[in-house]
């Protein structure tokens, strides 16, 4: 399903597995190059079917957290399209390489762990607010990616913010038709659903820290469409009206 198409690249949706996790690839519409967001269980073959028969080259892996149900296709898009790279938050990165859900998740280990500093290693994390707010920019082809890290839910629970480098800044509007058509979009993962938020009574999760990103999202300045993790499309502006609703049960 196309969730999102403006002048520079579109986006399609597919849902996989138990827990129906979106899965999305983003095309570049003047050039054979895509991105793959969150690579979820049983993902591959669409991944692999669909960009053969758009002749699109992959350009990444973006992982918005750890878990499994989001990353389960890593390692068989790795090893299918060799040399590519793998993105995930370095908080979350020891969900890829150990199993520690005990769900037989094939081992990914990322090419980038983003937010690491230059000696870190991957290691078990559990949230805190150490992290939040971070920021991090890529480029990747002709793509601009921001994630920004919204602990909670997991220890480096991101959202990537994605627009075309030639794209122009048009007014915020609040109508997601609108939105989806705008000049960026956000995929938010498990920290923001359309009227709901991302659990945080998992292992490694945290109240405290949700609520603080929570808190801090309500800051955010620009409307745009999001993709979550599960569920239907929503904007940054219609979530905000709903946080205070879920902040206070945290």
């Amino acid at each position: 399903m196309r969730v999102f198409d403006n002048d520079f690249f579109y986006i399609l949706c597919e849902p996989f597995g138990e827990y129906q996790t979106n899965c999305y690839l983003v095309f570049n519409k003047t050039k054979k190059e895509a991105l793959i967001v969150d690579p979820g269980i049983g993902a591959s073959t669409w991944i692999i079917d669909t960009l053969k028969n758009t002749n699109a080259i992959p350009l990444a892996i973006l992982n918005t957290h750890g878990h499994f149900d989001h990353v389960w296709s890593n390692a068989e898009l790795l090893e299918h399209f060799a040399g590519i790279p793998l993105l995930c938050p370095y908080e979350d990165a020891f969900m890829l390489e150990k199993d520690c859900f005990s769900t037989g998740l094939p081992s990914s280990i990322p090419t980038l762990l983003v937010g690491a500093k230059a000696n870190d290693t991957i290691c078990e994390k559990t949230s805190t607010i150490n992290n939040l707010g971070r920021k991090n920019h890529f480029f990747y082809g002709d793509f601009a990616i921001a994630f920004i890290c919204y602990p909670g839910h997991t220890p480096g629970c991101s959202v990537i913010i994605l627009r075309h480098k030639d794209a122009k800044n048009i007014e915020s509007q609040e109508n997601l038709e609108s939105l989806s058509k705008g000049h960026q979009v956000m995929f938010s993962g498990d920290f923001i659903f359309n009227r709901s938020i991302g659990r945080s009574d998992f292992p490694y999760s945290s109240h405290q820290a949700m609520k603080a990103s929570l808190e801090k999202f309500l800051t955010l300045q620009e409307n745009m469409l999001v993709l979550p993790g599960h569920g239907s499309v929503t904007s940054v502006v219609q979530e905000q009206n709903n946080i205070p609703f879920w902040i206070p049960r945290l």
